[in-house]
């Protein structure tokens, strides 16, 4: 039997087996942990000394890459990976959203990183902000490294993907992580570590692993560091107030687990398809992981009209669910995860029971599949319904962590949202509606309190990714029992390890100190036009000035031959006058083309093409015989591939007053020299 190890400071640790773990399937031993204690003094230190430093020795899109690498690299290796995830008792399906899952997940934030991070280690949240009337003070933000660890603290449902969507963020951010995933299935964890550590993809120091206990590992932490953990409700809150970490003043974030709803509206009726939607998509967060899932339905609140007809409909689906091994062919869902959980759900199921109906359970022939099975940690699918919810706190605070769901007949929409809300915070809710009136009443009061909401209907259930399943582009989390913390939405999470600092001073300073050109700093105009420039050779403040264009009533002609367009303000010189410009005005679009006109450069050189256009906006109007001109301004590096780079360059279209007409950014890929 193996026995798992912890990597520590660069170095795997142990060989002396300590606790059990069976498997789910069928009670063997798979693994055990390592008995060797874990100094986590030397932990920190490493991640803060080694790690540190080489996650900052490269830049955001560098670590973009890296992880795109790493993801690539677990995709091509998943199988052995699904080898030793079926010993926690996960279907194919199962293992494929959590390793799968976590793969894409990498993927995801290596193109987050690649889209919307800058080159550097700085990242500039502007605009800046003019602080004087002079223009020679002014302030903005920026996010930088905190220069410590973060901590990850996962639950055992998703050994793979529980790791990665924190590690992949925090990575990205340059923070060294050390992740302890839950004991019970562990060694699935740490198997995907060993190929990630095995690759050379990881900088030194910048993911470790503890296999057991996390000992006295936050009392190690500073306010530089963080700490994340998943799991229950219970736990988080006992973290939450450790000493150190309420000393420390260091960030915590929880995802908990919560009684997550799915609302049946009442204006969908038996006949109708969004009813049938409803009852496949409870059954469907019963059984996979075998309920075992944050996010999984554990109240389906339905009309009291329709539900003791979906209490049959659901029952019936759920009895042509076969469970067992999941190595079979014909199996849909597996075990829980270790026989300790099968006695935890069991319990609690008992406790449900005393004030519930049980519509379904192990009663209605509840005979797994598979060899050995009868040692495996296998619990029938259950269903109960609550026909008085409102004055049955058990099944708003009592959570089975497993294939069990509870039906709540409800009279109302209020009603409906009422006992929504007595979960006290959800991690997702679910409206099943036909009606946007009714999801525009529902959903707005039901947010407070739920971190997402899915509205399913029969248009959006063809591509629907489900009620249970947290995206990468989109935040995961809830309030209040959910925990009150976020996880993924995008670059939201990146910025979650980051450390948020305004900064003040001259526009020169703050462009040198954000690596962008910030109006009113110095610029650097010289014979050669930026567009002449390579890559490599253009620095951010390189500039240039045009000569200037005086607009004639034959372009707003021409323009509008062009384009098509001849609105009012731009050929109707009576309506015209009498708008509050008081004149005929060009197109906005003329005067972007204008500009463009004035500062290109037409001959073939390193600029190879204009992608993209941001923050424009037009400030003033431009009249028939107005002088404009351009400043071309290059702004901002992402340095991108091999042969290329992006460049964004902030521009200025001024009058012949000196006021500015239009303001935007452009975007280029510029040719590296190389």
């Amino acid at each position: 039997m193996k026995t798992l190890q912890s990597f520590i400071a660069g170095r795997w640790i142990g060989s002396e087996p300590a606790q059990q773990l069976r498997s789910a399937v069928n009670g063997k031993p798979v693994a055990s942990t390592h008995g060797e204690a874990i100094d986590f003094a030397e932990a920190a230190a490493h991640a803060r000394r080694v790690g540190v430093p080489n996650l900052l020795k490269l830049d955001f899109q560098q670590r973009s890459e890296r992880l795109k690498a790493m993801a690539k690299l677990l995709a091509e290796r998943k199988e052995e990976l699904y080898a030793v995830s079926a010993h926690t008792g996960a279907t194919r399906t199962d293992s494929w959203i959590d390793i799968e899952g976590g793969s894409g997940t990498l993927f995801a934030y290596a193109s987050v990183g690649g889209n919307e991070l800058p080159s550097g280690n700085v990242v500039h949240e502007g605009p800046a902000m003019p602080l004087g009337k002079k223009g020679g003070f002014a302030g903005t933000h920026i996010l930088v490294p905190r220069g410590g660890v973060a901590v990850h603290i996962n639950a055992f449902n998703f050994p793979v993907w529980g790791l990665l969507e924190k590690f992949a963020p925090s990575f990205l951010a340059g923070m060294p992580c050390i992740g302890k995933p839950a004991t019970s299935t562990s060694y699935l964890t740490e198997a995907a570590v060993r190929l990630l550590v095995e690759s050379g993809l990881l900088p030194e120091g910048a993911l470790q692993l503890v296999i057991g206990s996390t000992g006295d590992l936050l009392d190690r932490l500073d306010g530089s560091d963080v700490v994340t953990f998943t799991g229950s409700a219970d736990t988080a809150a006992r973290l939450r107030v450790h000493p150190n970490v309420v000393r420390q003043s260091i960030p915590f974030n929880a995802e908990a687990d919560s009684l997550n709803c799915a609302v049946l509206a009442p204006d969908v009726t038996p006949d109708d398809e969004e009813f049938d939607l409803f009852v496949k998509e409870v059954a469907r967060e019963m059984t996979v992981k075998a309920g075992q899932k944050c996010t999984a339905i554990r109240r389906a609140i339905v009309p009291k009209a329709y539900v003791d007809e979906v209490a049959k409909r659901l029952a019936a689906r759920l009895a042509k669910v076969v469970v067992g091994d999941p190595s079979m062919e014909d199996v849909r869902m597996g075990a829980l995860a270790s026989h300790a959980q099968q006695a935890d759900v069991a319990d609690r199921v008992r406790a449900l029971a005393e004030n519930a109906e049980v519509v379904f359970s192990e009663r209605n022939g509840f005979a797994p599949r598979g060899e050995g099975v009868a040692d495996g940690a296998f619990f029938s699918p259950t269903l109960l319904l609550a026909r008085n919810p409102m004055t049955d706190d058990a099944v708003h605070d009592i959570e089975a962590f497993g294939p069990v769901s509870t039906l709540m007949a409800y009279d109302g929409l209020d009603e409906a949202l009422a006992l929504a809300a007595r979960g006290k915070g959800s991690l997702v809710g679910t409206l099943v509606t036909k009606d946007p009136a009714t999801a525009a009443r529902f959903v707005p009061a039901a947010a407070a309190l739920h971190g997402r909401i899915l509205i399913l209907d029969r248009e959006a259930a063809v591509e629907s990714t489900g009620h249970g399943s947290p995206l990468p582009v989109l935040k995961h989390g809830g309030p209040g029992r959910a925990g009150g913390g976020e996880e993924l939405g995008g670059v939201r999470a990146v910025k979650h390890y980051l450390q948020r600092t305004a900064v003040q001073g001259s526009p020169t300073m703050l462009a040198a100190v954000t690596g962008e050109h910030i109006r009113g700093a110095k610029v650097r105009e010289s014979d050669v036009h930026p567009f002449r420039k390579y890559f490599e050779d253009l620095q951010i403040g390189d500039s240039l000035l045009t000569h200037r264009r005086t607009v004639s009533e034959a372009d707003l002609v021409n323009f509008g031959g062009i384009s098509g367009d001849y609105f009012y303000m731009h050929f109707d010189e009576i309506a015209a006058k009498d708008s509050q410009f008081g004149k005929r005005i060009a197109h906005g679009y003329f005067v972007l083309s204008a500009a463009a006109g004035l500062f290109v450069s037409p001959a073939p050189g390193p600029v190879l093409a204009n992608y993209g256009l941001d923050t424009l906006r037009f400030v003033k109007p431009v009249g028939i015989g107005d002088t404009i001109r351009a400043r071309l301004t290059a702004k901002r590096k992402v340095d991108k591939k091999k042969d290329q780079g992006v460049v964004a360059w902030d521009v200025e279209v001024t009058n012949q007053d000196g006021e500015l007409v239009a303001s935007y950014d452009i975007l280029t890929l510029v040719a590296k020299r190389g």
